[in-house]
C-alpha cells in the first residue's frame, strides 16, 4: 500500500514536470521561430541593401561618365568662346569620346553671335555608329525660354534635367546632363546640354539587376546567369513573381528607369500611390523625394502591400550629385519565405527533442522521485521553523545521500545564522535610528527657511543640499550682519559621519569667527587655524567665504581650494576669477588672498561644490562644467532670475543627466541674487 502511494506521486509529479516542460519548450519553440524568421529576414534585408547598393553604384558611374566626358570639354569650351565655328568641332570630339553620350549641344544665350543669328546651338547626335554635326539653334524650338535653360544659367555647377523627349522623337527619351558656361567676365552665356538615351539606361539597369539577382540570390555564374534570364523571361509571372526589380525617378517623382518602358517618362510615382491603399507608398515616395537613404537607415526599409500591384518591401537610396532615387522592390514572399521555411525545420527538431526528452524524463523521474519523499517531510518541517527536526537515514551513498547531508549542514547554519541575524538586525536598526538623527541634527544646522528675507527687496537667496549617504560633508550658511551678507559653501573631504562631523565643526567656526570679523580673509584663516591642530585624520575642507556689502555692492571675497562661482549678469555667465589657495586644514600658517569686485544690480553669483560638476550617469560620464554653465546660461536666456529657479534649473539637468545613477558625492548649491536699490531688478 505504501509503495502504490509512492509511485502515484511519482506518477503525478513526472505529469507536472513534463507538462511544464511542455509549456516551457513550446514557448522557447515559439520564441525562436519568431526570432529566427526576424534574424533570417533581417539576413535577406540587409542582402538586398547590399543588391541596393550595388546598383546605385553602377547608375552612378553611368552618370558619372556623361558628367565627366561634358566637364572635361567646359574649359577649353570657354577659352574658344571667341571661335563659335570651332564649339562644332568640340561638340563632335566630345561625342566621339564618350559612347554614353547620345547627343550634345551647346546652346548660347540670345545674340551671343549676332552673325550666326538670334540664336545659336552647335549640336552633335549619334545616329546608327556615325555622328552628325550641325548648328540647329534657328531650326528647333526656341530654347531660349525654356525652363531648362534659363535655370542652367543661374547655377555655378552642372545638374540632371528631367527625362523628356527631343522634338519630333517620341520613341527615345532622354534625360540630359547641364552644364553653364561662363566668359572671362564670369557671365554666364550659354548652357551644354549632353542627352543619354533612357532606353540604353534601362537595357543597362536590367543587366545590372540580372547580374545582381543570380549572384545574390542564386549563385550561379555570369554564363549561367544570362541562361536563367531568358529562360524566365520565357516562363513569365510564375519566375517573376520572386524578382525584385529596380526603378528610378527624378526629383518631381517621374520614372526615369523602369522595368515598363511604357511607363518612362510618360508616368510618374503617383501612379504607384494610386494603385494601392497603404499610406506606407506615399510616405516612401515622401522619403525618396526628400533624399532619405536606407543605406544609413535601416528602419526606413517599408512593407508596403499592393506597391505596384505586389506585397513587396522597398528599399531606396539616392544617387550621388543628383536628385534622383533609386528603389528595389523586393516581393514579400521573397524575403519571407526562406525566415518561414527555416523556422518550420527549426520548431519541427524543437519538437522531436521534446518528445525524446518527455520519453527519458518519465522514466528518470519515477526512479529518482522516491527516496526524495521522507526527505521532503523533513524539509517541510524545517521550513516551518523547526531548525531540530530529524532527518532521515538514507543507505545508499549517492546525489541523494549527498544532498541529506547538505541540508543537514544548512540546517544547522540556519540555526546559527538566525541567531546571529536577530543580533544583526537589532544593532543595525540602532545605527540607522542614530543617523537618522544625526541627518535632522545637520539639516537643522543650515538655512531652511525660504525666502530667507522676505522683508528685503535688494537680495534673493535660495540654497539646497543633497547628501550622498544619511549624513554628508557638504555645508553653506549665510546671514546678515550690519547691512553685510556673509555667506559660505564648502565640501569636506571624504562622506558619512566623519565629513558631517566635520562639516559640523567648520559651519559653527564660519559663524562665531563672521560675528566679530567683516573681512572673508580672516575668517578663512581662523577656520585654517583651527582645523589644522589636532587634525590627525587629515581631513580637509574646500570653502568659498564672500561678504557682500548691500549698500554698494561690493563684494569681498577668499577661496579656499573650492571651485570657483558663476556670475550670471547682463554680460552673460562667466567664471569668478579667484585665486589657487590651498584648502583648510592642510598647512598651518598660509598666507590666504583676499579678493573683490562690485556686483551690478540684477547680478546672480552661483555657488556650487564638486557634487554638481562631477555628477555621473551610468556610463560614468560626469555631468561637467560645460553643461553647467550651458544650464546657467538657459536660465539668463529664458528670463529665469529667481535664486529658487535658478538652483531649480541646474537640479533638473543634473537629475535628468544621471538617470537614476546612484549618487556619488554630496551636491549642494547655493545662489544669491543682489538687485541693489534699482527698482528694475526688484521685480
Amino acid at each position: 500500500m505504501k509503495k502504490n502511494k509512492l509511485q502515484s506521486f511519482a506518477r503525478r509529479l513526472t505529469r507536472r514536470l513534463v507538462l511544464t516542460l511542455l509549456i516551457v519548450m513550446s514557448t522557447v519553440a515559439f520564441l525562436i521561430f519568431v526570432t529566427g524568421g526576424a534574424v533570417i529576414s533581417l539576413d535577406e534585408a540587409m542582402r538586398h541593401l547590399s543588391m541596393l547598393e550595388t546598383a546605385s553604384e553602377h547608375v552612378r558611374r553611368l552618370l558619372s561618365d556623361v558628367h565627366v566626358g561634358t566637364t572635361n570639354q567646359v574649359p577649353e569650351m570657354e577659352e574658344s568662346l571667341d571661335r563659335p565655328d570651332r564649339m562644332l568641332k568640340l561638340v563632335e570630339r566630345t561625342i566621339a569620346q564618350n559612347p554614353r553620350i547620345h547627343s550634345i549641344g551647346v546652346s548660347f544665350v540670345e545674340n551671343y553671335y549676332p552673325q550666326k543669328g538670334r540664336r545659336y546651338m552647335p549640336y552633335a547626335v549619334r545616329r546608327d555608329s556615325t555622328i552628325h554635326v550641325s548648328d540647329v539653334g534657328n531650326s528647333r524650338q526656341d530654347y531660349l525660354h525654356e525652363e531648362w535653360f534659363q535655370q542652367t544659367l543661374t547655377k555655378k555647377e552642372g545638374v540632371w534635367s528631367e527625362p523628356y523627349f527631343e522634338e519630333g522623337d517620341t520613341l527615345n527619351p532622354l534625360v540630359a546632363y547641364l552644364y553653364p558656361l561662363f566668359d572671362k567676365q564670369g557671365r554666364a552665356v550659354a548652357v551644354v546640354k549632353s542627352s543619354v538615351s533612357l532606353e540604353w539606361l534601362r537595357k543597362r539597369m536590367e543587366t545590372i539587376e540580372w547580374v545582381i539577382y543570380s549572384r545574390e540570390w542564386t549563385g550561379h555564374d555570369k554564363k549561367e546567369s544570362e541562361k536563367r534570364r531568358q529562360t524566365d523571361n520565357s516562363e513569365g509571372e510564375e519566375i517573376r513573381e520572386m524578382k525584385p526589380y529596380c526603378f528610378l525617378i527624378s526629383g518631381k517623382g517621374t520614372f526615369i528607369i523602369h522595368p515598363d518602358s511604357k511607363r518612362i517618362v510618360h508616368d510618374n510615382y503617383s501612379s504607384i500611390v494610386e494603385g494601392t491603399t497603404d499610406p506606407k507608398a506615399a510616405e516612401i515616395g515622401r522619403k525618396m523625394k526628400a533624399g532619405d537613404d536606407c543605406l544609413k537607415n535601416e528602419d526606413d526599409v517599408e512593407r508596403c502591400e499592393k506597391f505596384d500591384g505586389r506585397d513587396s518591401y522597398v528599399f531606396y537610396t539616392p544617387i550621388r550629385y543628383t536628385d534622383w532615387s533609386l528603389a528595389l522592390v523586393v516581393p514579400e514572399m521573397g524575403v519571407d519565405l526562406i525566415a518561414y521555411i527555416v523556422g518550420g525545420l527549426l520548431v519541427f527538431f524543437i519538437l522531436l527533442a521534446l518528445l525524446v526528452v518527455w520519453l527519458v524524463s518519465r522514466f528518470s523521474i519515477r526512479r529518482a522521485v522516491k527516496p526524495l519523499k521522507q526527505l521532503a517531510t523533513s524539509a517541510n518541517e524545517v521550513a516551518k521553523g523547526n531548525f531540530d527536526t530529524p532527518l532521515p537515514r538514507l543507505k545508499h551513498n549517492d546525489e541523494i545521500k549527498l544532498l541529506r547531508d547538505s541540508f543537514e549542514d544548512m540546517q544547522q547554519s540556519l540555526t546559527t545564522y538566525i541567531a546571529e541575524l536577530k543580533d544583526t538586525t537589532a544593532s543595525k536598526a540602532a545605527i540607522e535610528n542614530e543617523l537618522n538623527i544625526a541627518h535632522k541634527i545637520q539639516m537643522s544646522m543650515l538655512p531652511k527657511t525660504f525666502p530667507a528675507y522676505p522683508n528685503r527687496s535688494d537680495i534673493d537667496i535660495f540654497g539646497s543640499l543633497t547628501p550622498a549617504k544619511a549624513v554628508g560633508g557638504d555645508l553653506f550658511d549665510f546671514y546678515i550682519h550690519d547691512e553685510k551678507l556673509f555667506f559660505c559653501i564648502g565640501d569636506v573631504s571624504g562622506k558619512g559621519v566623519p565629513a558631517s562631523l566635520v562639516m559640523a565643526v567648520a559651519r559653527s567656526l564660519f559663524r562665531n569667527v563672521s560675528a566679530h570679523v567683516s573681512e572673508p580673509e580672516p575668517i578663512v584663516k581662523a577656520l585654517n587655524d583651527a582645523m589644522t591642530q589636532g587634525n590627525d585624520s587629515n581631513m580637509f575642507v574646500t570653502i568659498f567665504v564672500g561678504v557682500l556689502d548691500l549698500a554698494t555692492g561690493q563684494l569681498h571675497y577668499c577661496n579656499a581650494g573650492h571651485d570657483a562661482p558663476l556670475l550670471i549678469g547682463a554680460e552673460g555667465c562667466t567664471s569668478l576669477p579667484c585665486d589657487p589657495n590651498l584648502p583648510i586644514g592642510v598647512m598651518e600658517d598660509w598666507q590666504f588672498t583676499q579678493q573683490e569686485l562690485t556686483m551690478q544690480p540684477g547680478t546672480t553669483i552661483f555657488l556650487y561644490t564638486d557634487g554638481l560638476n562631477e555628477a555621473e550617469n551610468k556610463d560614468h560620464e560626469q555631468f561637467g562644467m560645460e553643461r553647467v554653465v550651458q544650464t546657467a546660461e538657459q536660465t539668463k536666456a529664458e528670463g529665469i532670475t529667481q535664486s529658487e529657479a535658478i538652483v531649480g534649473r541646474m537640479t533638473e539637468d543634473v537629475t535628468r543627466f544621471v538617470d537614476g545613477a546612484e549618487q556619488s558625492d554630496d551636491l549642494t548649491m547655493l545662489a544669491i541674487r543682489y538687485t541693489g536699490n534699482n527698482d528694475e531688478f526688484q521685480k
